[in-house]
Order: structure tokens, then sequence, then C-alpha cells
């Protein structure tokens, strides 16, 4: 399994919905506004996404001359008017969501438009047209280009997609035909509709998949549900008919997961340590500000010289390393601290092979060079949550901390309570702890506890019970 994507009813992506807002506080301090779309938070918008968000679709287009780059065309003014001067508090806005909130932030919007097709972008107010990099034939290009340049509409702009290599005419018309549909409807809707309102949404995550993800060399998608099985052929027999025969309907006993052993896979992808063929391992460590990734030889020692076996370890996590960064959705800065290596051309190859196993990824990655101390530092642009944070929550145990209090500090810290209580004169006193620090009490610290005993004239009674966090504890005078 090389990626995951998870949407639950409740918790369904937003990003790709369009909505009519009102712009409800300005932050001039840091050139963004709030803007109310109807959600829980308000939406978050920047003063570059008040012009453009083009950049977005530079490191997938081409750039064969400057007739053809892409231009950052601002929709209103100059790119370097402030805020203030773009936009007014209570204005209403139509608004794209470009990320979905995360932890406390609200969703992140831009006011520049796009219509993803099946083929096609539609790009309302931009003249430009823009081809996927990622087709690479030459002959294919212009004539891809050729086709678009004749039915694209005055006033809009176009992407080609990737997946429209060896399209038809007609099929190109097809899905232009459908954008401009939308667009006109949610038009319509703008005009009639008080803000804030739900203008358009963007397919669920299954139809999504099937536009975005399924292209001729995809060799089959595989679904165990009868129902969405159907709606899916149907969607595909309307709009990509020769997609349909590679669609399937997963019949077996066994669970789809299983069978495919995506369990195992989701399982390695929340944990901690990942162990490499040759012995050597990765730790994975997502903190707030950022993701921290250590190198380690482990089991592995090797057979020539330190060196050497250093080098190869490093070389083996390259890949492993790319592979969990895709798998987990890890983005926002990333450090990767390899192990220390002398010589200056092993780090020159382990960068090297790095940067080759990155191209697989989104290209919106800035990777710096590879320091004296092993490490690399990154930034991979971040979309949605990562897979352990949309998959899992906060330990109710340690609160997000990674650690708890061992059951020994905890006795010492009774120790001082029982200590503290004793001082006052009172005979009785009645600890309840969790099972672990309880059996530690009464027998490896039985000797500290009898001294306490002995010294302030108390009688300890220890009770435990198993319902208690382990770090929650009770001492009560009787």
């Amino acid at each position: 399994m090389v990626e995951f994507y998870v949407e639950r009813k409740r918790d369904a992506s937003l990003v790709g919905n369009i909505y009519k807002g009102k712009v409800v506080k300005i932050l001039p301090g840091m050139q963004s506004a709030f803007v109310d779309v109807g959600l829980e938070k308000a939406a978050f918008l920047y003063v570059a996404d008040i012009i453009t968000e083009m950049e977005d679709y530079a490191p997938f287009l081409e750039e064969e001359d400057k007739s053809n780059s892409i231009e950052l065309v601002p929709r209103r003014g100059r790119q370097d008017l402030p805020i203030e001067e773009l936009i007014q508090d209570g204005q209403e806005l139509l608004v794209q969501v470009s990320k979905d909130p995360m932890g406390s932030k609200g969703a992140r919007v831009t006011s520049y438009v796009t219509m993803p097709g099946r083929y096609l972008v539609l790009m309302p107010s931009l003249e430009h047209i823009g081809i996927s990099r990622r087709i690479s034939d030459e002959t294919e290009r212009a004539r891809l280009r050729s086709i678009v340049e004749t039915i694209k509409p005055k006033g809009y702009g176009l992407i080609i997609r990737t997946a429209s290599e060896g399209c038809t005419e007609e099929e190109l018309k097809k899905d232009l035909e459908f954008l401009l549909l939308l667009w006109e409807n949610i038009q319509k809707k703008r005009d009639r509709m008080a803000a804030p309102c739900l203008l358009y949404s963007d397919l669920d995550l299954a139809f999504r998949s099937v536009r975005d993800l399924m292209s001729q060399d995809v060799e089959r998608l595989v679904i165990d549900a009868e129902d969405e099985y159907e709606r899916i052929r149907d969607f595909v027999n309307t709009y990509f008919p020769k997609l349909l025969s590679k669609i399937e309907l997963y019949g077996e006993g066994e669970p789809i997961f299983e069978a495919f052993g995506v369990e195992v896979d989701i399982s390695r992808a929340l944990g901690r340590k990942v162990w490499l063929k040759s012995g050597g391992y990765i730790v994975i460590d997502q903190t707030e500000a950022m993701t921290v990734i250590d190198v380690n030889t482990g089991k592995f020692v090797g057979k020539e010289d330190l060196e050497d076996t250093i080098l190869k370890t490093n070389l083996e996590a390259v890949k492993e390393i790319a592979y969990q960064i895709r798998l987990r959705n890890l983005g926002g800065i990333i450090i990767i601290d390899f192990i220390d290596m002398e010589r200056l051309e092993n780090r020159e190859k382990v960068f090297n092979a790095f940067l080759e196993a990155m191209k697989v990824l989104n290209p919106d990655n800035t990777i710096l060079h590879i320091s004296e101390l092993g490490l690399i530092q990154m930034t991979r642009k971040r979309v949605r949550e990562s897979l352990g944070r949309v998959l899992c929550e906060p330990c109710s145990y340690c609160e997000g901390k990674g650690f708890v209090k061992s059951p020994r500090t905890l006795c010492y810290e009774i120790f001082r309570k029982i200590s503290k209580l004793a001082r006052h004169g009172g005979e009785k006193i009645i600890v309840t702890a969790h099972p672990l620090v309880a059996e530690l009490l009464s027998d490896e610290e039985r000797t500290s506890l009898e001294d306490i005993e002995n010294r302030y004239g108390v009688k300890v009674i220890v009770k435990e019970d198993s319902k208690l966090h382990q770090e929650n504890y009770e001492v009560v005078e009787l």
C-alpha cells in the first residue's frame, strides 16, 4: 500500500467545496481575513489567496517560453496591495476550500475558483492553457494543446490533466461542457442565495478517486460493497465508459483489507518504529511543529568496515522514509537524521538517492542539502491531516506526551503525601492506587513504607483500584 485515504460521512473532506461567504474580520497585521462560510469555524483567507493560487499548479505545468508560462494574474488591483484595500468587512465573496480544517485551525479558502474534471481543469476568469508535465510525449502534448485551443471558451483558462493522454476531441469537449454547466449553476445559486451558504460540494471520496486516480495504466478498481460498486459503475458509464471493464466487485469470504494486506500496512503506518530488511530501523516522531525521522543501524552489523555499514543502512532507509512520508501523508517541516557519515561522497550518495526517491511524491517539496551532521531538512505542503492524526487521537493516559510516570516514581510521590499527612498526627492513612502501583507499594517498596510508619507512628493501608488511571491515586487520613 502506498496511499491511504479515509472519508467518513461526518468528517468528509471540504476541499473543492465552493461557498458564498462574508468577511467577518480583517487582520492587517497578518494580511489575512476570516470569512464566515457557514462552518463551525470561520475560514482563513490569505491576501495571496485573493489574487490567485496558480502556484499550486506550477509544478505540473510546462514552461516552454514566457508567453506560455504561468502568470500570477491578480483578480483585482496589484499583487502588492494590502488586504484592507482588496476586501472590506461585511463584503460577500465567492471562495473555494483549498485546505481542510486542521486541529484548532479553520479551513483555508481562496477566492480563485478552479473546477477539476476528468481530463481538464476549468479556471474561470484566467486566460491560460496549461498542460501536465507528466505527459512527456511531445507529439501528444502538441495534439492536446491544439484541441484545447480550439474548444476553449473566451474568458476561461484550462489545464490539460495527465488523464487526458490519448483522449479524443469529443471526450475533451464532453468534459468541458460538463464543467461549464457546473460553473453556470454555481453562478445562478450565488445570485439568488444569501451568504453564508454552500454553492457546490465536490465529489465524495469514491468518485474523486475514479476521477483523479484512475488512468489507463491502472489495472483494476476493486470494491467490496455492492451498492457502492453499482453507484461507481453508473458514474463511470456516464462519464468515462472506457474504464468500465476495470471495475470489479470483490466477493471473496475474507475481508478485503485482510486479503490485500491493508490491515498490516495500516498497523505499520501507525507505529513509531519501522524495521528495515537489513535489521536497521527508523523512528518517526510527529510533533506539533515538525516531524522528526531518525535512522539507526539496529541489528545490522555489516560485513566490511563501519562506514560501509552506515552507508548501506542510510541508503536502505532512504527508500523506506520516502515510502512512509507518502503513506503517512506527512507534511510541514520534516527533519531526517541519517547516521553520521565521514566521507563527503557517501553523504552525496545518500542525498541524491533521497531526491530520487522523493520524485514519486507531489513535487511541491523543498529539500535542503544534507548537512555535516547528517541531517536533511525539508518541507512538504500539508493539504490534509496525516494518517496518524486521522486514525488516532491523543492518549487519555499520557495526554499526548507519549509518556506516563512509572509506578516507582508514583510510589515516591505517595510516600511524600503520606509523610505530609502523618506530620499532622493522623493514626491511619489509606492509599488507593492503580494495581501496578499498589503492588509495588506492598512488595518491593514495603520496606520504605514501614520506615514511614515507624517514623511517624501511623498505620498505612494500601488498596488497589483497577478503574484508576495509572498516574492517579488517593491518599486520605482517617
